[in-house]
């Protein structure tokens, strides 16, 4: 029998560092089995060939958490605004675990079964409408027998203390991260209190997710830490930023960028980018370091390049990947070589090639939340006439 791995606690206890994954819907989105709009995973039952190649090109660059691919799949939000499946959300999810388990065999990875915010959240349905689509979920982990759940991509601190109540039923760790900033969730409760009421919920790794860059999120999760430890409790950190360079953002993040979802490109963070993120978070305590949106597997590799030392290793991706730079010395151009080396790439400051491009954005600020009519969600597509009005609205602000 081989050997038992070591579970996430027992890592982090320990002191080591977890590396976790990237943001395999907008991924797959680029690749073309992803739609950008639902967002939603039938992909790990359509294209599984597409999921199980991600999963592997992430435990080669360095990730030792395959987080099945299970983001926004409950049935609420499968079904929402005329979306069109031909799988449930029950065979997606066990389609998705099947993967995540194949592929982290294949390493010292660990399974990681996540749920995400619903739409019956922000159409002010009860906690136990809420609750009973959390435990369908979790009914699909408990069965495939995950290393551990994560609780992620929550705006409001209340739903997700809902799913933490959820999946802490399973008996097994429960990480709990919100797509939220530096001023909080969306109804103000700050990043210290929100930090809080997950740790109190039952969560031993609370963090963020997505929404934000690197070190906006890092300095999120500080604040987190600063009022876990103030109420006397204790808990891991983790952070997931995206590949975004995001300082126009308000609090609701890159969603509210104009560009969002299909001109993010220029805003794209480096591998140096990358080396810069993993220090800082490093620094500042966290242990569980990974990534959202727009991390491909070379951003991951540049974290576990960074922090080799700590880890006592490289990952297997660096084989192909001069360190700082370093297989330029190869190169044929003489002013090519002259780059192969790190202070270069540390302090380079990338063009855009864009000659009329403004460095920055003004979001949108519409300031809905939930309890607003405009958020309450339907399983009919959005009607020609509803669009209209939105067009009309979006010229107003």
């Amino acid at each position: 029998m081989a050997p038992t791995k070591k579970g996430i606690l027992e890592r982090l206890n320990a002191g080591e560092i977890v590396i976790g994954d990237g943001g395999f819907v907008v991924a797959l989105e680029k690749r073309g089995y992803v739609k950008a709009g639902p967002w939603t995973p039938e992909a790990a039952a359509e294209h599984p060939e597409a999921v199980r190649q991600l999963h592997r090109e992430f435990l080669r660059a360095g990730s030792n958490v395959m987080q099945t691919f299970t983001f926004y799949c409950s049935d609420d939000k499968l079904e929402n605004r005329g979306n069109k499946l031909t799988f449930t959300g029950t065979q997606i999810n066990e389609a998705a675990c099947d993967l995540a388990r194949e592929v982290a065999d294949e390493g010292d990875a660990l399974v990681a079964g996540g749920v995400s915010q619903t739409p019956s959240y922000l159409s002010c349905k009860t906690d136990k409408e809420v609750k009973a689509i959390f435990k369908k979920q979790l009914d699909v982990f408990t069965k495939k027998n995950v290393d551990f759940l994560i609780v992620e991509y929550f705006e409001h601190v209340e739903e997700a203390v809902w799913a933490v109540e959820v999946l802490k039923e399973a008996g097994k760790p429960v990480a709990a991260t919100l797509c939220i900033g530096p001023e909080g969730d969306m109804h103000g409760v700050s990043p210290g209190a929100c930090a809080v009421k997950l740790v109190k919920a039952g969560a031993q790794i609370v963090g963020v997710n997505c929404h934000f860059d690197p070190m906006t999120c890092v300095k999120t999760v500080k604040m987190m830490k600063e009022g876990v430890e103030k109420a006397g409790l204790k808990a891991h950190y983790m952070v997931q930023p995206l590949a975004l360079h995001t300082p126009d953002c308000d609090c609701r993040g890159f969603i509210d960028l104009p560009e969002f979802p299909y001109a993010l490109e220029p805003r794209a963070l480096t591998r140096w980018d990358m080396h810069k993120y993993a220090r800082e978070a490093y620094n500042a305590g966290i242990r569980f370091i990974g990534g959202c949106c727009g991390f491909e597997p070379y951003h991951i590799r540049a974290v576990a390049e960074e922090l080799a030392q700590e880890r006592g290793f490289l990952p297997a991706a660096s084989e192909k990947h001069g360190l700082w730079g370093s297989a330029l010395e190869m190169h044929t151009k003489p002013w090519v070589r002259a780059r192969a080396r790190r202070d270069y790439w540390e302090n380079l400051k990338p063009a855009t090639g864009r000659p009329h491009s403004a460095s920055m954005s003004t979001p949108d600020g519409w300031g809905y939340t939930r309890g607003h009519a405009e958020l309450m969600q339907q399983k009919e597509a959005t009607s020609k006439d509803q669009l209209k009005q939105l067009f009309e609205m979006s010229k107003k602000k």
